[in-house]
């Protein structure tokens, strides 16, 4: 593991420097905005997740991942370290998570050329107690190498990120690594928000709900992870985490970072928390149209359908000094579907087993315009799970039946009732987060659904349901057609996963099966 973690030698170490001189050394590619925050213009405009690998040595790897050899890893990494011995490199030293049980020292080194980089990531992490002590896990960066692939030695928790520009690959290498450090304790590392509801339930008493939110990209996951619900007074909103959270084996779930990386399309003044702080003057952009005059177009998608922003804690309402939440009562699992999915379900915890599994959505135009409207899947909505996936939706289940206070939840943001010229009724947002207040609440009741055992809202106080019925939007053989299409999908899906208990498997299947 040494030959992977070997200390860098640089031409030049610009070690931990500030704010003011990353932002100088990165002066060269700003935009400067009329908010005074800054916008850079990358190469790379997404991650680049077919040149992602995990060095094949002492991990076994998912069905889902790719395998790098040993000796082949070794190769780029002599020919990194024997690069940067000619380049001036930045080192640049933070702090992941705040609590005690769960802080690691991360280090950066990357090409001073790229400064906007490591000015980015400073925001996202604390500042280290110790920046000169040993780092738990570290990331190696050279972004104008020839060939671009990033390898990632588990064990070692080292990261190399090569021939890209773009700061997510930064961001998610040491939480992918740090995911796999609390695997091995026996903990989740989750890809998900974090909040908590104060609210008064229908008994008037006034309690505070721990939500976590699941969601791929474009489900709505950030929007609905800082939304305050409509809450006033005594009632109100606690955001915690964006991203990534870690959950132990009580539901405590540790925080990670300091700053937010929000997408930027289709972000306007009706989303008001998200909206305040991207106009705020430490926002930092990448890849959003900034004109002469130095106005955003947020929606201007000429660049990139994923432009992005790093914020500021301090600039998002609702925040606090904390970033951990104490017990996730409620799991969320969002996805976007426009047919038969309703916009809520109650699961038991061998069907929130199933469908954290199932990491379901569609694929949108923003995504890979081929495939719009297609079923999406990622195991956990995480696409930075090391080793075997099915020991995440097995380890979820042993937490959820060990804790039976967290209750999990299905939650659609697309729509209901598509169909050749219709495009369904449309969930909104002000409907989803609605329902996840009456959720807090605990003011729903609910009946059993015959095709997939998952309980759906009889009433849910202020939403006419009648109008998200799929069932009354087609036939009852385009129904039976439609659940039985999905159900075959799932089947497909949950058989790659040999490893993975077998009541979770059968959740999917029909009620009494």
């Amino acid at each position: 593991m040494e030959e992977f973690r070997r200390r860098v030698v640089a031409g030049e170490e610009i070690t931990n420097p500030s704010p003011e001189i990353l932002r100088a050394l990165a002066s060269h590619e700003e935009q400067v905005t009329v908010y005074g925050s800054v916008n850079y213009i990358t190469l790379v405009r997404n991650r680049s997740a077919k040149f992602t690998y995990i060095v094949e040595d002492g991990v076994r790897l998912g069905v889902d991942q790719q395998g790098i050899s040993r000796q082949r890893a070794l190769e780029l990494v002599d020919q990194v370290h024997a690069y940067l011995k000619r380049k001036s490199v930045i080192r640049l030293d933070r702090q992941m998570g705040t609590h005690p049980d769960f802080r690691l020292h991360c280090r950066l080194y990357i090409t001073a050329e790229y400064a906007r980089i490591p000015l980015q990531w400073r925001l996202m992490l604390f500042e280290p107690e110790n920046p000169d002590k040993e780092p738990d896990l570290m990331s190696i960066y050279v972004p104008e190498w020839p060939e671009r692939i990033i390898f990632c030695h588990p064990e070692a928790g080292v990261t190399y990120i090569l021939g890209t520009d773009y700061f997510g690959e930064c961001k998610k290498s040491f939480l992918r690594m740090a995911m796999y450090v609390v695997k091995k304790q026996g903990w989740l590392g989750l890809h998900a928000g974090s909040k908590a509801l104060r609210v008064r339930d229908r008994d008037g008493q006034l309690k505070e709900v721990g939500f976590i939110l699941f969601g791929l990209s474009g489900t709505g996951k950030t929007t609905l992870t800082m939304h305050d619900h409509g809450l006033t007074g005594e009632e109100g909103v606690a955001i915690r985490q964006d991203d990534v959270v870690m959950m132990d084996g009580r539901g405590y779930c540790y925080g990670t970072e300091n700053g937010f990386y929000i997408k930027t399309e289709g972000l306007d003044e009706s989303q008001l928390v998200l909206y305040r702080a991207a106009t705020a003057p430490g926002a930092i952009f990448e890849n959003v149209k900034v004109l002469e005059d130095g106005r955003i177009l947020f929606d201007d998608t000429g660049l990139t359908s994923n432009g992005r922003g790093v914020i500021l804690r301090r600039d998002v309402l609702n925040t606090d000094y904390r970033i951990d939440l104490d017990k996730a009562h409620r799991l969320i699992f969002i996805t976007r579907r426009n047919t038969i999915i309703p916009p809520v379900a109650r699961l038991t915890a061998e069907q929130a087993a199933a469908y954290f599994m199932l990491g379901e959505s569609i694929e949108t135009s923003a995504g890979d315009p081929t495939r719009a409207g297609q079923s999406k899947r990622e195991v956990g909505t995480n696409p930075f799970i090391i080793g075997p996936e099915e020991e995440e939706g097995n380890r979820l289940l042993e937490i959820l039946r060990a804790n039976p206070d967290m209750e999990c939840y299905l939650l659609n943001t697309g729509s209901v009732g598509a169909g050749p010229g219709f495009p369904g009724e449309k969930i909104t947002i002000a409907v989803s987060t609605h329902i996840l207040r009456e959720i807090a609440r605990d003011s729903i009741t609910w009946q059993t659904d015959p095709d997939w055992g998952y309980q759906v809202p009889l009433q849910v106080p202020g939403v006419d349901l009648d109008r998200y019925n799929p069932v009354t939007y087609y036939s009852p053989e385009v129904y039976r057609q439609l659940v039985e299409e999905l159900r075959r999908e799932r089947r497909q899906w949950l058989a790659k996963y040999r490893g993975l208990k077998p009541e979770i498997v059968a959740a999917i299947e029909p009620p009494g099966n």
